[in-house]
């Protein structure tokens, strides 16, 4: 029989670079950057599939008793992109992950496998013929996953087998998108909502700030993810299954009702291929440790915060190991250029604000007690939604935006640059006045495209590969 080679993928590379760092003395951390975490690292631009996009966390607008997470996978996806379009991973462990102690541990963890279920292989095309349900058995390419909550108990598995709906392939394909994608709405169970598949991208930014911090005027601004897809992993939980203690999380002042969340990918340690000529069945296979080998929660931290010798080292560490990161968000870089290249006063180093923002919580609001440093979007549940969501959340003044949790609208990259130039300093320290130009910075776009849905699971539906 021939011999079949082992070929070292993107989790081992990972380790590797991990193990290497490890003897590095170095401080650097996640501040504030410009854009959706999109391609943010050399081994992960390798690998879409595993590639985690964006993380929110919010208390669900329409039924507040619960919080909604949201983790975006597998960054642009150009709705045409056929014939095989943009399948979750089988390989990949995709998980969400909550801390609802505040020691940068999880305590519960969502996890998604996935499998694919093909109809007939021998046709190239995705779909047969028309999709108007999930069991149509023109819907050829099929995949479903399971769901699997770890706690203190152990691990459940509350789903299983839940089909994932087609991409929007066009009209003729699907002609009701909507409804068969709102077929999929899962409830496990243990009463949670799941839901796994494609989707606009929520995210709204003007990449072309990559153009050496580019920022134009409002009337030149686009938003350059308008028209691309993006995979999304949902799941609204009661909050009483999030507490450490079980509470409901109605008092804003009790510890209990803060949780931290951010979301991962992972990987084997080493791929099987085969060679040439084998069956289906036997062209891949992956054994070994799970490795970690993307990361987000606070949104826009590795993009272009983290130097490039150290970008997949972010992506591989876990919350708990965040003291090594420090010195970036008291220092950030991002600061630096305001000035360098806008003249703008930022406040001066140490930014114990930009600590409280993003490794601590901030006290009286999202802080959790005796909370250790770690990067994590930080949710105080008992704060409820308001009616009218404005972008520029905290900053605006509502105590459920971002900072506070993430919601879809929240317009985290205007918030960043103006957290960064210094409106939120004078917050902590009252003889600072932020420079003007704070008040107004940002990079022109102020939300979506398609507006996001009024129930779960909120993620605009996805564009359709016809237009």
């Amino acid at each position: 029989m021939p011999s079949i080679p082992i070929r070292k993928r993107s989790a081992a590379r990972l380790a590797t670079a991990l193990a290497g760092a490890a003897l590095v003395a170095s401080s650097f951390v996640p501040s504030l950057p410009l854009a959706s975490s999109h391609r943010e690292a050399p081994l992960i631009t390798q690998d879409p599939a595993a590639d985690n996009t964006d993380t929110y966390a919010f208390v669900s607008p329409d039924n507040p008793g619960t919080v909604t997470l949201v983790a975006n996978y597998i960054p642009i996806e150009v709705p045409s992109g056929g014939p095989n379009f943009y399948p979750w991973s089988p390989d990949v462990l995709y998980e969400i992950h909550v801390d609802n102690v505040g020691d940068a541990q999880d305590h519960i963890k969502f996890q998604f496998r996935f499998k694919n279920n093909i109809q007939n292989g021998g046709t190239f095309l995705y779909n047969t013929g028309p999709i108007n349900a999930e069991t149509d058995p023109t819907y050829n390419f099929r995949q479903s996953y399971s769901v699997t909550r770890v706690d203190a108990n152990g691990a459940t598995v509350i789903a299983d087998n839940v089909p994932v709906p087609p991409d929007n392939v066009g009209l003729k394909s699907l002609p009701n998108y909507d409804a068969v994608a709102a077929a999929a709405v899962t409830t496990t169970s243990n009463n949670n909502l799941v839901f796994a598949g494609q989707r606009a991208d929520p995210f709204f930014v003007d990449l072309r700030l990559f153009d050496l911090l580019n920022i134009r005027p409002a009337a030149q601004a686009q938003n350059s993810l308008a028209g691309i897809n993006v995979k999304t992993i949902a799941i609204q939980v009661p909050k009483t299954q999030l507490t450490s203690d079980g509470s409901a999380a109605s008092d804003p002042n009790d510890p209990h009702s803060i949780v931290g969340v951010w979301a991962t990918a992972s990987r084997q340690t080493t791929s099987v291929v085969a060679p040439p000529g084998q069956t289906p069945d036997s062209l891949a296979a992956a054994g070994g440790n799970w490795v970690q080998v993307s990361r987000l929660g606070m949104p826009l931290v590795n993009e272009v915060v983290i130097p490039l010798g150290k970008k997949d080292l972010w992506n591989a560490s876990v919350p708990s190991a965040d003291g090594q990161f420090l010195s970036y968000v008291t220092d950030p870089e991002l600061a630096k250029l305001l000035n360098g290249l806008f003249k703008i006063n930022v406040p001066p180093s140490p930014r114990d604000d930009l600590v409280a923002i993003f490794l601590t919580g901030i006290k009286g609001l999202n802080m959790p007690a005796n909370v250790k440093p770690s990067e994590q979007i930080r949710l105080n549940m008992a704060i409820p939604p308001s009616a009218s969501p404005d972008r520029l959340g905290l900053l605006a003044g509502q105590k459920d935006g971002f900072p506070n949790g993430r919601r879809l609208s929240d317009d985290v990259v205007d918030i960043a640059l103006r957290a960064v130039c210094g409106s939120t300093y004078a917050l902590f320290h009252s003889d600072f006045k932020p420079d003007a130009a704070c008040a107004t910075l940002g990079d022109g776009v102020d939300g979506p495209d398609k507006p996001y849905l009024a129930s779960f699971p909120y993620v605009a539906a996805p564009y359709p590969g016809d237009k």
